[in-house]
């Protein structure tokens, strides 16, 4: 594989960066960098995708028919890997990078043209209705029922660890329309106004006191037939591809080494507790040096994935691998955040947001303020998007073969 950038490429990479240095907002940056959840929150997000939709860099990964960039594969890790660097937010990304290639791929013509320029412009906020109470990893036993009547649809059931759902206006979610076949070939994918009568949204806080994910029920909600993506009994298929997208539609390499960068700067001030600095004791350096030789084995494995989706390939079973080691290093690295500022470090403010005039003062830096809640939410990493177990199960079947 041949990671040399050609002109062209290296003349891209600077293009992005002078458009990072000149537009990405100092209060968005700061606001992500004092978020402790795993998914930004709106405010920090969506001001963010804004500037990028100016641009007309917001679909990056979109086909240009679709409003995208059309940008190559390398092109777009470069551009996440330039974010990255510059400390901007992660993107909204339920609408963006899990429904809208789902919409492409598989909805009407008419769902296109209604949903994809929202996504895009804002006006529609996306969440994931998948997950049930008896339903997690082991999806294809949702239970949560849609009922054809007429030109509609009417859905009961239950929706569990959806994030966002208190924010959003729209859910796309999995729903069993037969019960009479195999589990898996009863399930359709179905597009849901949150505002609709029956519509119920519970907060769940997190061990670290962040609103994020939510329980949603669902009692007698109507739903047009046309919200329909796919045929009935294709959700399966749909959600095997979203969740490929999901694991693999971006790289996560570049985030954890600007993570960690920042723990090795916080290293150099703080104090060992014997009369020197962190950075200079053997045995942290050995964790640092642990944790970015994972990283850069990371990036190689996600600049390969780049590469064969550059020829054509579609991300397939091995993003199981990248979401796999992301997600302990995810942990690994934000257990080094809590470790680096000492007692500081154990601090659990719940007060949010942790950015703005009405933050609350840090004990010691902002960076130790975060560090805490950050690692308890990041639990969750090895969770969401299918457990690790599940993770290594599809490794051994689908890469492995075994």
């Amino acid at each position: 594989m041949d990671i040399e950038l050609s002109p062209e490429d290296a003349a891209f990479r600077e293009e992005v960066r002078a458009f990072l240095c000149d537009n990405l907002p100092q209060d968005v940056k700061e606001g992500a960098a004092a978020t402790p959840s795993v998914f930004v929150e709106p405010d920090i997000g969506q001001a963010w995708n804004a500037v990028l939709h100016e641009k007309g860099w917001l679909g990056y990964q979109w086909p240009q028919e679709h409003g995208g960039t059309g940008w190559s594969p390398l092109q777009r890790y470069l551009f996440e890997k330039e974010c990255a660097a510059a400390g901007a937010p992660n993107l909204t990304v339920l609408g963006l990078k899990l429904l809208a290639p789902v919409l492409w791929t598989f909805g009407s013509e008419e769902q296109k043209k209604t949903y994809l320029p929202r996504i895009l412009s804002g006006e529609d906020y996306w969440c994931q209705g998948f997950s049930e109470p008896g339903a997690g990893s082991d999806l294809a036993s949702l239970k949560t029922r849609a009922v054809r009547d007429g030109d509609t649809y009417v859905v009961n059931g239950s929706k569990i660890w959806t994030t966002h759902a208190h924010h959003a206006n729209m859910m796309f979610t999995l729903v069993r329309t037969n019960t009479e076949v195999k589990k898996q070939a009863g399930i359709s994918f179905l597009l849901i106004d949150l505002s609709s009568p029956g519509v119920s949204v519970r907060p769940i806080l997190t061990n670290a006191g962040d609103h994020e994910v939510n329980q949603v029920f669902l009692e007698d909600v109507v739903v047009p037939a046309e919200n329909l993506v796919g045929g009935e009994g294709q959700g399966w298929t749909i959600a095997k591809f979203l969740l490929e997208n999901e694991r693999g539609g971006s790289c996560h390499a570049p985030k954890l080494s600007y993570d960690l960068d920042q723990i090795e700067v916080a290293a150099q001030s703080e104090s060992d507790g014997k009369g020197g600095k962190l950075a200079d004791q053997p045995d942290w350096r050995r964790r640092v040096a642990k944790a970015r030789l994972g990283v850069n084995a990371l990036d190689m494995i996600e600049l390969k994935i780049v590469s064969e989706i550059a020829k054509g390939s579609q991300p397939g079973p091995q993003t199981s691998l990248t979401k796999l080691l992301a997600s302990n290093l995810r942990q690994e690295i934000d257990l080094l955040a809590v470790d680096v500022y000492g007692l500081a470090g154990l601090q659990l403010d719940t007060t949010r947001p942790l950015y703005g005039e009405n933050a609350p003062e840090p004990m010691g830096s902002k960076g130790a303020q975060v560090a805490a809640a950050r690692y308890l939410n990041s639990r969750a990493w090895t969770i969401f998007g299918g457990t690790n177990e599940v993770q290594n199960t599809i490794i051994a079947k689908s890469v492995l073969g075994l």
